[in-house]
């Protein structure tokens, strides 16, 4: 039974992401971080798993009973002033079926002076994006696998143009409580627009992720090892900077090798004193970094680093991300525990 249930998961991971490769995507802000958690250890954490409920929207196979009664609002400062935060809660209704979580992300990118062609004034307008969803998660009986999936409603305004949608996420997770560690891979935004902008279908940003994570036997510290967007290989662009010109002027453009590609692909964490009432955390983002850095420039693109706070039934969490010299992120997240 329980290899049944593994090998239809994996059919079905194949199955979406050999239908959905390619094209343009639209509502991207489905893969904004959702957490200052997440964002502190790099982006696109899916491992963890304990009462932090603003995981599930990320990963639903890390709803857990330990997130009944839990309340998480976030709140982050993007690029160019663009706001957006998620709200998250968690109910166990019967200790047979598990926990639901329900949650809400919005994003808000402001005010815009608007002109037409001639460059006259039309007054201003605005932009914002928000996603509704629901959560669950199932145990299989006899394993340390975990298996959830995240319903979610989509609606996007721009200007005098709307956009709704829907998409659901599967997640499948292994759970080791011996070993404190963790395996979870993910597959969100598959689904499709209900209507469109302005007549034009558009897909979805379909997006696989694989995460990996452990707490060491006898130090506090917790690593995290994420790969994301493994739906494309080849995520990295050729920089002009450094292509090569031969003399007989053959320009010859910069790629990448294997492990190059690779790295582009992965991020890592760690969390200092993971179950203590204060830690700290730190991640580095390969891909970031990659595209984020000025040749000659030391800018520490790719890092981020947070801590968070234990008060009571209270917690604070902050976290700074540096994109590049000129941009950067800052998040902040309180947890409440209702119980």
């Amino acid at each position: 039974m329980r290899k049944a249930l593994f090998t239809l998961f994996l059919i079905m991971f194949v199955e979406i992401i050999s239908a959905q490769i390619g094209g343009q995507s639209t509502y991207q802000f489905l893969n904004l971080v959702t957490s200052p958690r997440q964002a502190a250890l790099g982006g696109k954490v899916i491992t963890n798993f304990d009462s932090d409920v603003a995981q599930g929207l990320f990963n639903p196979a890390s709803i857990n009973n330990d997130m009944d009664n839990q309340l998480a609002l976030n709140y982050g400062n993007y690029l160019g002033n663009v706001n957006y935060g998620s709200a998250t809660y968690a109910y166990q209704y019967d200790r047979y079926v598990n926990t639901i979580m329900a949650g809400i992300t919005y994003v808000n990118y402001g005010s815009f002076d608007g002109r037409d062609e001639y460059g006259n004034d039309t007054g201003s307008f605005s932009g914002s994006e928000t996603a509704v969803s629901v959560g669950w998660a199932y145990d299989i009986p006899w394993s340390d696998f975990r298996v959830g999936a995240n319903v979610k409603y989509i609606y996007s305004s721009f200007e005098s143009y709307n956009s709704m949608g829907g998409a659901f996420d599967l997640g499948l997770m292994y759970v080791n409580d011996k070993l404190d560690f963790n395996a979870a891979i993910v597959v969100r935004n598959i689904g499709v627009q209900f209507t469109t902008y302005a007549g034009l279908q558009e897909s979805l940003p379909l997006e696989v992720d694989l995460g990996l994570s452990q707490t060491l036997e006898h130090v506090p510290i917790r690593w995290h090892l994420t790969f994301e967007d493994l739906q494309y290989w080849n995520v990295s662009f050729s920089n002009p900077v450094n292509s090569e010109e031969s003399l007989d002027g053959t320009v010859t453009e910069e790629s990448d090798t294997f492990f190059k590609e690779l790295f582009r692909h992965t991020v890592i964490g760690a969390e200092l004193f993971p179950e203590g009432n204060f830690n700290i955390r730190l991640g580095y983002n390969f891909r970031r970094s990659s595209e984020g850095k000025i040749e000659e420039l030391r800018s520490f693109s790719g890092f981020s680093g947070g801590f968070a706070l234990q008060i009571n039934k209270t917690k604070i969490s902050y976290t700074f991300a540096r994109y590049t010299t000129a941009s950067h992120a800052s998040l902040l997240g309180v947890h409440f525990n209702l119980q």
